[in-house]
């Protein structure tokens, strides 16, 4: 079964920038909101007939959040009509799911008596279904409306996957903490104040972090950059060491900026106060030597 590609990051990624809660989106999906905090940390992943109602309280398109390298078989069918296999006894009326499991398993085929019912549930034409099905059997079948064949599964790329856009924004946001995380209009605010040209907008820096938009501009990914407190490089390398590095420094910069505001035994001195703001702004402006940059596409 060509299985569709959940990330459990992404999903998180769009769910703040739709600036939903996991509570809100488990009400949506029918789970508790520990299942959605599992997903998004990949400590588990959801059942396949879940993707369709978490897509939906996403607000996003299903093959796009959660595209499959393939096409559907019968077991396919039925989870992106939001069914589980014991939900289809209602459908055929049967008090077993026996003839459902034996299709989906390449074992016996369905009667005619429900291919009707199961082609309606799914919302498919008959053809759509009984195609479905010969794939159950192993036996690559097109699509009858378009005559489509199955597209080859993508070759995994030698090596890391690069990471998203999305995902280094994501985590720049987990660093700032929830009650100090900046909204979409703030980052964008910011970013254009600091890189001097207006570059930024909320909805640009949203569809951003959603991930619906993937590639930047080299002046875009600058603002950000400034407006996260990052340095440029970090959007323009897929080196993970100068990803943990950004990220430490940050951690220690929001430490010593938190034990400031505190104001614990007076709090820190001054002096040393604008002498760690300017080891942290001549940092954010040092590109790193023999790391050479990779530019996104331009859009």
């Amino acid at each position: 079964m060509p299985a569709r590609r959940f990330d459990g990051r992404r999903v998180r990624a769009v769910r703040r920038a739709a600036e939903l809660v996991q509570s809100q989106v488990a009400q949506v999906v029918g789970v508790r909101d520990t299942a959605v905090a599992s997903w998004e940390t990949g400590h588990s992943t959801p059942p396949p007939e879940k993707l369709p109602a978490l897509a939906r309280a996403l607000g996003q398109d299903l093959d796009e959040l959660f595209p499959r390298d393939g096409l559907p078989d019968l077991a396919d069918l039925r989870a992106d009509a939001g069914y589980a296999q014991r939900d289809t006894r209602a459908v055929t009326k049967t008090k077993s799911t026996g003839a459902v499991a034996n299709a989906e398993r390449g074992r016996r085929r369905l009667s005619d008596a429900l291919v009707h019912p199961l082609a309606t549930a799914y919302g498919v034409r008959v053809e759509a279904l009984l195609a479905a099905q010969e794939r159950s059997f192993g036996h690559e079948i097109p699509e009858p409306q378009t005559g489509r064949r199955a597209p080859a599964a993508a070759e995994p790329a030698a090596g890391r996957q690069p990471r998203s856009i999305a995902e280094k924004i994501a985590d720049l946001l987990e660093l700032s903490g929830p009650d100090a995380r900046p909204t979409h209009a703030e980052i964008a605010r910011r970013g254009n104040e600091r890189s001097g040209s207006p570059v930024l907008t909320e909805r640009l820096v949203a569809e951003l972090h959603a991930g619906t938009r993937t590639a930047a501009s080299p002046e875009t990914l600058k603002a950000l950059a400034l407006a996260l407190d990052a340095p440029e490089l970090f959007f323009s390398t897929d080196d993970r060491e100068v990803e943990r590095i950004v990220s430490g420094i940050r951690l220690v910069k929001d430490g010593f900026s938190g034990m400031a505001a505190r104001g614990r035994d007076g709090g820190l001195p001054a002096e040393l106060m604008d002498y760690i703001s300017g080891v942290f702004q001549q940092i954010r402006r040092t590109e790193l030597p023999d790391h050479p940059a990779q530019g996104p596409e331009e859009t």
